[in-house]
């Protein structure tokens, strides 16, 4: 995965006053920790980090302005609940090569063995532990041919290389459901007496 550079200011001033009027100047307050370094109040681009985002766990290059650059991933990034417009980013800095803890979408690919047979979703996402330079964006399923009783397991998954499980591997992911058979009519129902 390449990473995405983006320009951020260093806050100067904290609250809910500074962060409406940053979101106002259409800048996203974040705040940048780990490794033990001191957290980094910054101001982001709102629409270039909004597009950023559309990634699931995106590698980032912060250039804050006046303090050097950063690689960073989101940690947790909150939403407007109506706009959902993103309000407010934690970033956690990592290092090429370090390994980082990160769900990943599981997708489904195939078609199930014919019958009406149904699939059960139990995870949308799996823990992996995998390279913060080279995180997978999602972890691909068949399903081709399941047959009604069947379940996938995380240790079924194939994972990219040097990608490894962050679960238990007996965990459940998906299973496939058998068709319901349809009740008969009561006997009698719909005749009158």
């Amino acid at each position: 995965m390449s990473e995405i550079k983006l320009a951020a200011k260093v806050r100067e001033n904290f609250g809910k006053g500074s962060a409406r009027q940053a979101r106002r100047d259409a800048l996203t307050p974040a705040v940048i920790y780990g490794h033990g370094t001191d957290p980094k109040h910054v101001n982001v681009d709102a629409h270039a980090l909004q597009l950023a985002l559309r990634t699931p766990n995106v590698l980032l290059s912060l250039e804050i302005e006046g303090a050097g650059t950063e690689l960073v991933i989101p940690k947790a990034v909150q939403k407007h609940p109506l706009k959902r417009s993103v309000s407010h980013v934690d970033f956690l800095i990592v290092k090429k090569g370090e390994k980082v803890t990160v769900d990943v979408a599981i997708v489904t690919e195939g078609d199930l063995a014919a019958g009406g047979n149904m699939l059960e979703t139990l995870q949308n996402t799996i823990s992996v532990e995998a390279e913060a330079t080279h995180i997978p964006t999602e972890v691909t399923v068949s399903i081709a041919g399941l047959e009604a009783g069947a379940t996938i397991h995380a240790k079924d998954l194939v994972l990219p290389k040097g990608t490894t499980l962050a679960v238990d591997g007996d965990i459940a992911v998906l299973q496939v459901i058998g068709a319901q058979a349809e009740e008969p009519a009561a006997e009698g129902a719909g005749t009158e007496a």
